[in-house]
């Protein structure tokens, strides 16, 4: 099931902070880009407008930037 347009961003912990995934993937430069792209609405969250930064993530949830797309993958799996 994976979509090569689709970048995988592993992660140690079980769970993340949708302002620590931005920056993790490289998706913004510094949480204040963060911030700015939340707020405007300018980021999804499996496919839906997210306006959290601190909205937790977990393993198989996608972010969208830009049209840029990434799902995050957990050592657990789950």
């Amino acid at each position: 099931m994976s979509n090569p347009e689709i970048e995988e961003i592993p992660i140690r912990d079980d769970m993340i902070r949708l302002g620590q995934l931005l920056k993790l993937a490289s998706l913004v430069e510094d949480g204040v880009e963060a911030a700015e792209l939340i707020k405007g609405g300018l980021v999804k969250v499996n496919a839906e407008i997210e306006e959290r930064r601190g909205r937790q993530l977990h393993h198989g949830d996608t972010v969208t930037v830009n049209g840029k797309t990434v799902r995050i993958s957990t050592p657990a799996g789950a």
